[in-house]
């Protein structure tokens, strides 16, 4: 496989010096591998923090800066970031009011993450973790004890980004982010496998002409391998699994956040004709869609294929939702 890197153990380096390069608001740490807002200390906010492996760009690096992340932790390829980048990042950006941990259903994440609290809560921080696990296809896989976290943590970064910017303060913001996770559900599709730098070849094999349902953004198997389908068929099973499970906490017939994502290697010709069945799906199901983000936002490397994600919202969620933000891969009303 052809790929535009120098070496697969420098691929992560080069790349955050490719950003610190193009987006000189923001601090990296090449060597720590660590993303902070310039300006996160200032007007005494809470901190936000997340990370993960890379990979899965623009998450989360992509999502640092004015009305959401404070910071963010980049990790190998597919792998978690370590406890001490999680310990260093709260300390860069905590300004006496506490650090929310935002945590994908990772076993690695999860555990790093728990370990970075247990640390900096000794270096006197204080610190709440909240756990996305959104992921309606797959539990208890390889890489994750229960649903995994997917597309539901761009609206839970989003959404507790805008009430922290607000100065809301710590316990508002975890128990917003855990509102929205409530809330949210996801299914994703594989049209065709990813390839790490390191293995440089397919991860997995999918045949010519079958497409994965449910797969996971590590390539974790999904609920079934079918025959291609169309984009029209592809959106009644996503849209039917995401509605089916999330009726089981509450009604959906008010309006709902769209996140329909790509996963690194589907045209946004694609993905908008995709939306358009997805929109249509839910319309005939009577759920109204009041804000939609159509794009490459929670990836899988070169991935052909796609993920639905859907959230129960509300008038605050919304007011939230809408607020300004500014960071590399998302921006809005400033």
């Amino acid at each position: 496989m052809k790929m535009l890197i120098n070496t697969a153990e420098t691929v992560v380096a080069d790349a955050l010096r490719g950003m610190a390069a193009a987006h000189p608001g923001l601090d990296v740490d090449v060597e720590r591998r660590v993303i902070v807002r310039r300006d996160a200390r200032a007007g005494g906010r809470i901190g936000l923090v997340s990370g993960g492996g890379s990979g899965h760009e623009p998450l989360h690096a992509g999502f640092v800066g004015h009305g959401m992340l404070s910071a963010a932790c980049a990790g190998e390829v597919f792998t978690s970031p370590v406890p001490q980048q999680m310990l260093y990042a709260a300390g860069a950006v905590e300004a006496g009011q506490g650090v929310l941990f935002v945590v994908k259903n990772y076993t690695g994440d999860v555990l790093n993450f728990r370990m970075a609290a247990e640390l900096a809560e000794e270096d006197g921080l204080r610190v709440e973790s909240v756990l996305v696990d959104d992921d309606v296809a797959v539990t208890d896989s390889l890489y994750t004890a229960g649903r995994r976290g997917t597309g539901a943590t761009l609206f839970v970064e989003k959404i507790a980004g805008a009430a922290a910017e607000e100065g809301a303060p710590l316990e508002r913001v975890a128990a917003l982010a855990r509102r929205v996770n409530d809330r949210s559900r996801s299914f994703g599709v594989a049209l065709g496998a990813c390839t790490t730098p390191a293995k440089g070849s397919p991860t997995f094999d999918l045949p010519d002409g079958e497409l994965e349902l449910g797969v996971g953004i590590h390539g974790e198997p999904g609920r079934e391998r079918r025959a291609m389908m169309t984009s029209r068929e592809i959106a009644e099973v996503a849209v039917g699994a995401v509605l089916e499970d999330l009726a089981e906490s509450g009604p959906v017939d008010g309006p709902v956040l769209l996140l329909v994502n790509g996963m690194g290697a589907t045209p946004l010709l694609q993905l908008y004709g995709f939306h358009a069945e997805v929109a249509a799906a839910l319309a005939a199901r009577g759920v109204p869609v009041a804000r939609a983000l159509v794009g490459n936002y929670v990836t899988s490397l070169d991935m052909a294929g796609c993920s639905v994600t859907v959230c129960r919202a509300d008038d605050e969620l919304l007011r939230l939702w809408d607020a300004p933000v500014q960071t590399a891969a998302l921006r809005w009303g400033r």
